[in-house]
């Protein structure tokens, strides 16, 4: 893997931020290292660097960095050996009416609407339900890398808006930036729908992996991650395959 000292990332700057209070687990206090400048980090630099165990959001570019915690675990789904489980196959069922469409990364106010809801019902009380049009837009529609806004529809491309993604394309895979849902529809499992579509179009471009972003044991929000398998953690370095005990091999 490539080190932070070597190129590309050799042309970037790294700091760390001042601590913060960890949004997943509590009493916890968090930090992050954020790579800079942005404008430097292309489509290969950016794939490098979430290979890395990077993420972002908006145009920064960041990986946790916490003094005293190492629950935050980079993962990603190894697509070509991926077989859907049978709650995963209940979810395709379910949704196999939604019509998709990759629309342009502009601000809509549909989408912000849904994004509230979603916020609302979902992480009240966690600060994002308050985002404004203008945090919303920095969140989900800025960014410097190859970035796709998709919709999920019911029915026909005119249709009650279900669900919204934001990805990225990388050299190797695709990366789920983040997903946002009718959190008022029963029986639903639009959030696993999500993950399933997104690997579909992994194998429909021959690429290898999707990023998941940060799987977190104790974490409710984050734990979900493990139900795809299998699935592959930045572990010490190295990327680990986690076994049918979520411990890594």
């Amino acid at each position: 893997m490539t080190k932070l000292n070597e190129y590309p990332f050799s042309l970037l700057q790294f700091y760390a931020t001042a601590p913060y209070g960890c949004s997943y687990l509590p009493n916890r206090v968090a930090r992050s290292q954020v790579a800079t400048p942005s404008h430097l980090i292309d489509h290969a630099t950016y794939g490098e660097l979430v290979r890395a165990g990077f993420r972002r959001s908006g145009v920064f570019t960041y990986r946790p960095y916490c003094d005293a915690c190492r629950e935050c675990i980079p993962v990603r789904l190894v697509v070509d050996r991926f077989e859907t489980n049978r709650s995963q196959r209940r979810a395709l069922q379910r949704h196999a009416g939604l019509v998709i469409e990759q629309c342009p990364l502009t601000f809509r106010e549909e989408h912000y609407a849904l994004y509230q809801r979603y916020q609302a019902a979902r992480h009240s009380g966690g600060g994002m339900d308050q985002d404004s049009r203008d945090q919303y837009a920095h969140f989900l529609l800025q960014t410097h890398v190859d970035s796709h806004l998709v919709e999920y529809r019911e029915d026909s491309a005119l249709g009650p808006l279900r669900m919204v993604s934001i990805i990225d394309l990388l050299p190797d895979g695709l990366s789920s930036v983040y997903t946002f849902y009718d959190p008022d529809l029963r029986g639903a499992s639009l959030g696993t729908f999500g993950v399933l579509w997104q690997a579909a179009q992994c194998a429909h471009l021959g690429l290898p992996y999707l990023y998941l972003g940060y799987w977190i044991r104790h974490s409710p929000k984050m734990a979900y991650k493990s139900n795809f398998r299998p699935l592959e953690g930045l572990v010490g370095g190295a990327w680990q395959l986690l076994n049918q005990d979520n411990k890594w091999e």
